[in-house]
Order: C-alpha cells, then structure tokens, then sequence
C-alpha cells in the first residue's frame, strides 16, 4: 500500500467514501462542525484548546486548509466521509500514528466526528469497519485509539461491534493533560 502521506486512499464501500478533504468539503461540513449538537461527540483533546465549532463557511474553508497543511507536512490525515446516495459530506476522519511518552504511543489515533443526525450506531458500525483495518497498515500502528465519553451511547455500541475495548489508561497531552474515556482497539493477525 502506498505511503498515505503521498497519495491518499479513497476507502469506499458501497453505501460510504472515505477520501482526503477538500476545500470543496466546506459547505457541506460547516453544517457538521456548527451543529451544537454533534459538538459533545467530538474529540478536540489535544488541540490546544480547538472545539471544533465553527459558525461559517468562510471559518471552514480556513480549518479544512490548516488540516490540508498538516496533511502536507505529515502530521495527520483527515478524511471527508461522503454518503453516496446524497453525494454529501456528513463528517471527517482524522487519523495519525502518535508518537509519546505515554501509553498511547504508537497507536494510531482515530477522531471520528459526524453531523447529529448521523451520530447513530447504524452509521457509525459501517463507517467504523470501513477504515479501521486499513489504518492499520497505513498509519503503521498495531494499536488504535479513539474517544467516547459514557453518554455516546450509539458510539458506544458502535465501538463494540467494531472490536474496541474501553480502556482505563490516559492520554497525556503535549502539556501534561490527562483525557479520559478511550477506547481502543488491537489489530487482530489473520493467519
């Protein structure tokens, strides 16, 4: 597989397409990213101080182009998730392979924020199985980790499903934040 950092994978099935973001993305994902009630789903730790809420489509344009920077210079891939039957874009995927002094070193790190409506176990199983084992192979990681608090409970149900464990261990950010309520997920060898 190609080095995702020098040609991004298009992952798709037949119901989603997961593909790097586009300036393009914008209109339709400021009405994620505005929607005050996908906002509690969302994992910014980490992200010196970043919410995630963004009001208009000019504020989006501006993040989707930071994320293409850090996409350029390799620190992160974030995917548009596009719903084929309406051609929308409905969320992002943001993945990485984390490198740190904590427990979490090495895994890679999964943020999976979609629009309200969306944040339903039917729509999060099939996204999940969709990238999950692919990253590992292209973010060279064995381990993958990603947020859900006690309240996501279709998250929750979706991460089961999917083979993850909720785990006890922290995430320690770059300052010495400690975050909880991960979830995580070992790469099962077919043999």
């Amino acid at each position: 597989m190609a080095d995702v950092y020098e040609k991004c994978s298009v992952i798709e099935n037949e119901c989603w397409e997961l593909r790097l973001v586009t300036e393009e993305d914008a209109k339709d994902l400021v009405k994620v990213y505005r929607d005050k009630n996908a906002l509690p789903f969302f994992n910014s730790d980490n992200c010196h101080g970043d919410n995630f809420y963004y009001r208009t489509e000019e504020q989006m344009h501006d993040v989707i182009k930071g994320w293409l920077w850090e996409y350029a210079r390799k620190g992160f891939v974030r995917f548009a998730i596009i719903e084929k039957r309406s051609g929308e874009a409905i969320g992002t995927v943001e993945l990485f392979n984390r490198v740190s002094e904590d427990s979490f070193n090495g895994y890679g790190i999964l943020r999976l924020d979609v629009r309200s409506d969306y944040e339903r176990e039917d729509v999060l199983s099939p996204i999940l199985s969709l990238i999950t084992e692919p990253a590992y192979t292209l973010f060279s990681c064995t381990m993958i980790a990603t947020k859900a608090a006690i309240y996501a409970v279709e998250r929750v149900e979706a991460l089961k499903k999917a083979g993850f464990e909720k785990t006890d261990q922290c995430l320690v950010g770059h300052d010495g934040t400690t975050y909880r309520d991960y979830w995580v997920r070992k790469q099962t060898v077919r043999g």
